[in-house]
């Protein structure tokens, strides 16, 4: 029997890829732009499966042209590349990746968090550069029993509002209705979250609808002694406004795991200390990104039979 045939769309952890390879014929692309066309018109016919991830996702465009496809199976949370209503409108299911990452990237926005209000990050490099033998470290910022302002209480923020419960923190967040079955405090007011908070964690999905939410006015009201903590996507920051409040002292400080342009990261954050900047890996821990897998896996074989998927998007 023939293996199907299943378009990768750029790369996939090794392991991942390999299981891949093992059972079924594997195309790959690698190249992503918005209208380009698949190469091989004859390969595209045979593709059953696509599978991708989060940060590359699907050209619309593409869809028309795998008149086989039977389920698309994405690496990730993020929905904003993928092209869903295209799907919808034709009944192709989507896969992706949700709640097996929740810990890990709830437990990177609390270290974010902590790193960016005690400087820690920048006191190693004090260390290093041996300024401590010419004086003490500047005072830094208490981290327990502040206010924590979450935008977008999704499963994501939900972990990282109970992480920040031990630390006898206030909590408050916003998101379009109040969540069912907390009681932290919703703010319907983003602008007024984040006058009341000192640090702001944004959790909320990529997308249209959340581009640039989190604007200059929102940064000047979170304030000179206010922390911004980004785990969701470099998309809902105004990158240039965060950056001139940030160089302006209007904004205290930033912790940032995602940017507008992945991997380039603009020059003028580099140069801020009052900046910690990771290289997306929230989600980045063998445990996380085996689960991340063996779903991305179970998505991709139940599309192909036919059956609902585990983990559905679209």
């Amino acid at each position: 029997m023939t293996p199907p045939t299943v378009l990768q769309i750029g790369p996939l952890m090794p392991a991942l890829e390999a299981e891949l390879r093992e059972r079924h014929t594997v195309l790959t692309a690698q190249a992503i732009t918005a209208d380009a066309p698949l190469a091989d018109r004859a390969d595209a016919a045979r593709v059953t499966a696509v599978v991708t991830s989060a940060p590359v996702g699907v050209p619309v465009a593409w869809l028309p042209q795998l008149p086989a496809l039977k389920v698309v199976s994405s690496f990730g949370v993020g929905l904003d590349r993928l092209p869903l209503d295209a799907a919808r409108a034709a009944s192709l299911p989507v896969g992706y990746t949700p709640d097996v990452l929740n810990d890990c990237v709830a437990d990177l926005a609390m270290g974010l968090l902590i790193d960016g209000a005690r400087r820690i990050a920048a006191a190693d490099r004090f260390v290093r550069r041996g300024d401590w033998l010419h004086g003490r470290y500047p005072v830094t910022t208490r981290v327990s029993g502040k206010r924590l302002g979450i935008v977008g209480l999704g499963r994501i923020g939900q972990a990282v509002a109970r992480r920040a419960a031990g630390f006898d923190m206030a909590i408050a967040y916003t998101k379009r209705s109040p969540a069912e079955g907390v009681a932290w405090r919703h703010e319907p007011s983003l602008l007024a979250l984040a006058a009341w908070a000192d640090f702001l964690v944004l959790t909320v999905a990529g997308g249209p609808a959340t581009h640039h939410l989190v604007n200059a006015e929102v940064l000047r009201a979170l304030g000179p002694q206010g922390l911004l903590v980004n785990v969701a996507r470099g998309s809902v920051v105004d990158e240039a406004a965060l950056t001139a409040c940030l160089q302006s002292g209007e904004l205290g400080g930033a912790a940032l795991d995602v940017f507008e342009d992945e991997p380039r990261v603009p020059a003028a954050l580099l140069a801020l200390d009052n900046v910690v900047l990771a290289p997306h890996m929230a989600s980045g821990t063998h445990d996380t990104r085996q689960a991340m897998a063996d779903l991305t896996l179970a998505n991709l074989r139940a599309g192909l039979a036919g059956e609902p998927l585990p983990a559905r998007a679209a």
